[in-house]
């Protein structure tokens, strides 16, 4: 069974991937990742340095930089909220990865990482992520790792031009992790 490396400074260690806490000193390549045209049609944004600012005072979603094992290079972004009430618990993933490093596995091995730690050491029974149903590469991507399609949520989010784009639900249970 795969396990997630835990350390309380929150830095997780995958097979290709280290997750570490998003500090400031990331600022500059995490800007300059969400400025490409690959990602800003998925992650748009205005002013990236405020929202970089905004996203670091959110005390309510934990981000983590994904970080090159082996050159330590900056990746991309995965984040996570966590649902906390007692009935509904469980932990909603998002994540964003560098165009130069789409398809060459960071991605899958940051969610599964990162899903390994969930269900591991925090005690999720069920993680939710939410791809643009378009976003075929990210759909097969969050499958790769287990998460399975809910269904869809039609008009879910707005879009630069004002018009609405379908989302799709996807799922992972503990139950169902194998462990990668």
């Amino acid at each position: 069974m795969r396990r997630a490396h835990y350390c309380l400074d929150m830095e997780i260690v995958g097979e290709r991937v280290r997750l570490r806490k998003t500090a400031l000193e990331d600022q500059d390549a995490i800007v300059a990742i969400r400025q490409t045209p690959e990602v800003m049609a998925r992650w748009r944004g205005e002013d990236l340095i405020a929202e970089f600012a905004e996203d670091l005072a959110d005390e309510e979603t934990t981000r983590l930089t994904i970080l090159d094992l082996v050159d330590e290079e900056i990746v991309g972004l995965i984040q996570f909220f966590e649902e906390t009430e007692p009935e509904y618990r469980h932990a909603s993933l998002d994540i964003y990865i560098a165009p130069g490093h789409h398809r060459r596995g960071y991605a899958s091995d940051a969610i599964a990482t990162l899903v390994s730690h969930l269900f591991d050491y925090v005690g999720h029974h069920r993680l939710t992520i939410d791809p643009a149903a378009d976003n075929a590469a990210a759909i097969a991507c969050y499958t790769k790792v287990g998460f399975r399609p809910v269904g869809v949520m039609h008009q879910y989010e707005e879009q630069a031009d004002g018009s609405w784009a379908d989302g799709l639900l996807m799922e992972l249970l503990r139950s169902d992790w194998n462990g990668r």
